[in-house]
């Protein structure tokens, strides 16, 4: 499910920036092309007036003038007088293999089309010459052009220039660019894919740790559940045909039992409200060190019944009030010393302690118990979580230290568990 779900997460964030990309670059692109075609289309027009100029300053026309400024320009240059073409351009249709004359007869009909102009039509206007410039494709070499004709002379004669240049290098350039910004787009699509990937898979971490956390917890609630519901089940059959003096064991136990599933439910609800950001806490200006005294009286006839050694130790000097919830705080106490008096062997030791430093408070709860392996110090605060020791033990759930580090982390502190010197653990809330 998830897999799938990457994959869409993947595609969604990368198809829309793509998308985005490839149409702002096909913008540029047709913007920087209809550009590059007005800069070549005045840059030609600045051409034809300068050849123009100089046309009107020259008495003769030479070949050798024609051959300089095809040469220079890479222009086509076709010069007809009153119609009937020079020398020049008859001696380049022999020499050179395209057809010339294929070629000015094109960009005359191109040139007729689109100003409605015979090659004899002469100046209109005050000055000696004029010229017009347009656009067509040659049939004959599959070439688009740009064409100018150039009018000169009087009514009774007239010269006419037509000059061609050729938009294959136009044309290359704007394949190059399509080229590049092809190999940029696909670069593009090609990050933001990898990039997605990995961060919908980041996104997705924390999803999946949860609900693979929830499942978890769904299945050892269901198998906590199960065992004091198999219990009460039992128990209720046999006193259908227990004698009277066997029900009140049978009842005591469903009774014992179905406090058991009531504590679990309690916890489960616990976790449930903090899960949901509902967890609430009542704080106030709270002295510790009697909110220790008082865990220490409650726990010590539990201690004594297992011959343990339960000590508190307290500073001497007066401490700040602490702002926290007494009740909540009371509650991690009560789970930490109650898994110390469970774990801890005949006449061990149980000390309890309260520190101050540097504006924190430190709230220890140590042992010389069983202690916890690296490898369970890592998911000793997991939900359900039991070391391996402790299993067969009815009394825990494996749910009281991720409340007690949920109250914890309520409160804006800290809670771990290092290593009692001399063997067994130590629990220690920073606040």
């Amino acid at each position: 499910m998830f897999k799938r779900v990457h994959i869409r997460l993947t595609l969604l964030c990368a198809g829309i920036p793509a998308i985005i990309t490839i149409i702002l670059s096909l913008c540029y692109l047709y913007v920087s092309e209809q550009g590059l075609y007005k800069n070549r289309f005045q840059a030609f027009q600045n051409d034809m007036n300068t050849i123009a100029t100089n046309l009107e300053q020259q008495s003769v026309i030479s070949m050798e003038w024609l051959s300089k400024m095809e040469t220079q320009g890479n222009y086509l240059f076709f010069v007809l007088d009153n119609g009937i073409p020079f020398l020049y351009n008859r001696l380049k249709d022999d020499i050179e293999t395209s057809n010339r004359s294929k070629l000015l007869e094109e960009s005359q009909a191109a040139c007729r089309q689109m100003f409605e102009v015979t090659p004899s039509t002469p100046s209109n206007t005050y000055y000696n010459s004029y010229h017009l410039e347009y656009e067509f494709t040659s049939a004959s070499t599959d070439t688009d052009y740009l064409g100018s004709v150039i009018f000169m002379g009087e009514r009774s004669s007239s010269l006419q220039i037509y000059v061609l240049s050729s938009l294959e290098s136009l044309k290359e350039q704007m394949r190059v660019q399509r080229f590049h910004f092809f190999l940029i787009d696909l670069s593009a699509v090609l990050l933001l894919a990898v990039f997605s990937w990995f961060f919908t898979g980041r996104l997705l971490q924390p999803i999946m740790e949860s609900h693979e956390k929830q499942t978890r917890f769904i299945a050892s609630a269901s198998h906590e559940l199960r065992t004091p519901l198999a219990v009460i089940l039992s128990a209720a059959e046999c006193c259908n045909t227990a004698p009277p003096e066997k029900q009140e064991t049978l009842l005591k136990t469903i009774q014992q039992e179905g406090l058991r599933m009531s504590a679990l439910v309690d916890d489960m609800l616990t976790l449930s409200a903090s899960d949901n950001l509902r967890f609430s806490t009542q704080k106030q200006p709270t002295e510790l060190d009697t909110l220790l005294m008082n865990c220490y009286e409650a726990f010590e006839p539990l201690a004594k019944e297992k011959s343990i050694d339960l000590s508190i130790r307290l500073p001497e000097e007066a401490l700040p009030l602490c702002s926290v919830d007494p009740k909540r705080i009371t509650q991690v106490l009560s789970i930490l010393l109650h898994n110390a008096v469970s774990y801890t062997p005949e006449k061990g030791i149980i000390i309890l302690s309260l520190s101050y430093r540097k504006n924190h408070f430190y709230l220890s709860v140590a042992d010389n118990g069983i202690g916890v392996s690296e490898e369970d110090k890592k998911r000793i605060f997991d939900r359900f979580y039991r070391v391996e020791k402790s299993r067969s033990s009815k009394e825990h759930f494996g749910l009281g230290l991720s409340i007690a580090q949920e109250i914890v982390k309520a409160h804006g502190g800290s809670i771990d568990v290092t290593d009692t010197e001399g063997g067994g653990s130590t629990f220690t809330i920073m606040l």
